[in-house]
C-alpha cells in the first residue's frame, strides 16, 4: 500500500488537498454569510479567496513540495492561474448550457474535472517549478 501511495503521492496529496480546499471554501462562505451576515456575492468572494490561499500553502508543502525562495511570485503565479481556471469555469459553462442546452448539473461535472486537470497542470508547470 506504501509503494502504491509513494507512486501516486502527489495525485494523491493533490486530491486529498482538493476536498480539502472545497470544505474550507464551504465553511468560510457560511460563517461569512450566515453568521457574520456578509453579502452572499462578498462572502463567496472571502470563500474563494481563503480556500485558494489553503491551496497554495498546502501544494506548495505536501503537493509539489516547492524549495523556491520566491514565494511571493509563486503565490502571485497560483493566483492569476485560479483566476485565469475560473474564466475557463465560466466560459465552459456558458457554452455547454447556453449554446449546447447541456444540462447544467452534468456541465458542472465535466466542467469541474476540466478545471481541477487544469489547475494541476498549470502548478505542476507554471507555478510549482522543479529545479
Amino acid at each position: 500500500m506504501m509503494k502504491l501511495y509513494q507512486q501516486y503521492k502527489e495525485i494523491i496529496n493533490y486530491l486529498i488537498f482538493g476536498v480539502l480546499t472545497t470544505l474550507v471554501n464551504v465553511v468560510v462562505y457560511f460563517i461569512c454569510k450566515d453568521i457574520l451576515h456578509i453579502h452572499y456575492l462578498i462572502s463567496n468572494f472571502f470563500a474563494w479567496f481563503f480556500s485558494v490561499l489553503f491551496a497554495y500553502i498546502t501544494n506548495r508543502k505536501f503537493v509539489f513540495e516547492s524549495t523556491s525562495k520566491n514565494i511571493f511570485s509563486e503565490m502571485i503565479k497560483f493566483f492569476s492561474s485560479r483566476i485565469a481556471t475560473g474564466v475557463l469555469d465560466m466560459i465552459l459553462m456558458w457554452v455547454f448550457v447556453s449554446l449546447l442546452s447541456i444540462n447544467g448539473l452534468v456541465s458542472k461535472v465535466v466542467v469541474n474535472v476540466v478545471v481541477i486537470v487544469s489547475n494541476y497542470v498549470l502548478s505542476k508547470l507554471f507555478v510549482f517549478e522543479k529545479r
